[in-house]
């Protein structure tokens, strides 16, 4: 009972996070390696869990995504796809221990990235510093999306940066599309997993279920914020503490 009732907790947790900036993972992964799953497969399981959450609030935001029709649905899909699946590959056929070394100063230019993006795009050429339509812009996204199929840890910041670099300054709009890739992208490593067979599915489908709740309640939300400001501090503080918390761990 009580390892059911931390289950659920962090499954809400996980879900509200998720639905701000990100770091979800960072909750269910140590809850479910607490409850005695292996740290390979409690990382697939944390994906897996994830993704009900991730639709969730990419309904709640399907009215901010619909206004942000620069990058066309199918090309985010294509994007998502491809990034999904070459993370989830990574995960089966590489150690994870040479990756999380790297993951804390992602973070930290994640993080950072997304806090200056206004002022790079300033002081570079025509204003910005890529288009939302060129290859650099699709690599941009690839390698986010890579990274969140092999280690969802700290997906949100990633990809509210990569987006931010673009050129979206529509808080709720970046949310909502940040969601709909994580969705896409978690999808495909999931499915990918379920091959390997690396689920724990009697911890998934709990943690999954509470997910949903906690991230559908806390993107309503967070989408009836004015004060846009007050946010992105928000979402810049929650990637800070993610990366001292890589950083020490």
């Amino acid at each position: 009972m009580l390892e059911l009732v931390v289950i659920v907790s962090a499954g809400v947790l996980c879900g509200a996070l998720n639905a701000i900036a990100g770091g979800g993972t960072f909750v269910t992964l140590p809850v479910l390696i607490w409850i005695g799953i292996p740290p390979v497969v409690a990382n697939a399981t944390a994906t897996t869990m994830a993704v009900p959450g991730y639709i969730a609030s990419v309904w709640a935001y399907h009215r901010d995504i619909r206004a942000e029709g620069v990058l066309r649905l199918g090309t985010i899909i294509m994007i998502a796809a491809v990034g999904g699946i070459l993370g989830a590959v990574l995960l089966i056929v590489t150690s994870p221990k040479a990756f999380l070394t790297l993951v804390p100063w992602l973070l930290l230019t994640a993080t950072l990235l997304f806090a200056f993006a206004p002022r790079l795009q300033k002081l570079s050429e025509g204003g910005t510093i890529g288009t939302r339509s060129t290859a650099m812009s699709v690599a941009v996204l690839v390698s986010a999306t890579t990274y969140g199929g092999y280690f969802n840890g700290g997906l949100g910041i990633i990809m509210l940066a990569a987006l931010a670099l673009q050129g979206y300054r529509n808080i709720h709009g970046m949310n909502g599309l940040k969601n709909l890739l994580a969705s896409i992208l978690s999808t495909l490593s999931v499915a990918t997993f379920m091959t390997a067979d690396l689920i724990a599915w009697e911890a998934a489908i709990p943690m999954a279920t509470a997910n949903v709740c906690g991230a559908y309640a806390t993107s309503l939300f967070v989408r009836s914020m004015t004060r846009t400001d007050i946010l992105r501090g928000v979402i810049i503080g929650i990637g800070a503490v993610m990366t001292v918390v890589f950083f020490i761990a």
